[in-house]
C-alpha cells in the first residue's frame, strides 16, 4: 500500500471519529495519526489533509450539498460523507490530479463503505470537479497590458470597484497556497 493511500485512510478514519464524537481535540487526532502512520511522510501528509478538510469543511459541505441532488449531508452514510469531504478538499484546494483524487476516493469507498458507496462517491466527486467550461480560457485570464501612462497602478492595487470583472472573479492566488489561516486544527 502506498504511503499516500495509507495517509488518506487515516484521514477518513479521523474524520469519521470527529463526525461521531465532536469533542475529540486536534491533539487527540494528531496523536492517533502519529500512532498509526507508517512513517513521517505518511503522518505529515495525513495531518495536512486532515487540517485542510477541517479548515474548509463549511465550504466543502456547501459544495457537496449544491451538487448532491436530493441528498442532505445528514442522509449520507458517515463514511461516504467523509470520503467525499476528503475528495472535495483535494479537488478544490490541492493540485492533486482529478483522476487520482476520484480513484483514491472510490477505493476508500470500496474499503470502508457499503456495496453502493463507490458509485455514490464517484458521482458526487465527478460533479465537484472544476470544469473547463466554467472557467475562463488562459487568453481571457491574462489582462491586457496597460498603456504606458497607466503603469502607476497595478490591478492588484486598485480598489475592488475599479477592477475588471475578470480580476474580481479570478483573484491572484496567494503566494503560499497551503498556508492555513485561522485553522484551530493546525498546530
Amino acid at each position: 500500500m502506498s504511503l499516500r493511500k495509507q495517509a488518506r485512510q487515516l484521514v477518513v478514519q479521523m474524520l469519521y471519529q470527529i463526525d461521531l464524537n465532536p469533542d475529540i481535540t486536534g491533539g487527540d487526532v494528531r496523536r492517533m495519526i502519529d500512532e498509526h502512520g507508517r512513517n513521517n511522510t505518511t503522518r505529515t501528509f495525513a495531518w495536512q489533509l486532515f487540517t485542510g478538510v477541517m479548515e474548509f469543511k463549511p465550504q466543502i459541505d456547501a459544495e457537496i450539498v449544491r451538487v448532491a441532488e436530493n441528498w442532505s449531508l445528514k442522509r449520507m452514510a458517515v463514511t461516504d460523507r467523509n470520503i467525499i469531504r476528503l475528495g472535495g478538499y483535494e479537488l478544490l484546494h490541492t493540485d492533486t490530479p482529478t483522476a487520482v483524487v476520484i480513484d483514491e476516493a472510490v477505493e476508500l469507498a470500496r474499503e470502508f463503505g457499503s456495496a453502493n458507496s463507490s458509485q455514490f462517491v464517484n458521482g458526487i466527486l465527478d460533479k465537484l470537479v472544476p470544469r473547463a467550461d466554467n472557467q475562463i480560457t488562459p487568453a481571457e485570464a491574462k489582462p491586457a497590458l496597460p498603456a504606458v501612462d497607466q503603469l502607476d497602478e497595478s490591478a492588484e492595487d486598485l480598489p475592488l470597484e475599479k477592477q475588471s470583472p475578470q480580476e474580481k472573479m479570478h483573484p491572484k492566488p496567494p503566494s503560499t497556497p497551503y498556508r492555513k489561516l485561522n485553522n484551530p486544527w493546525a498546530t
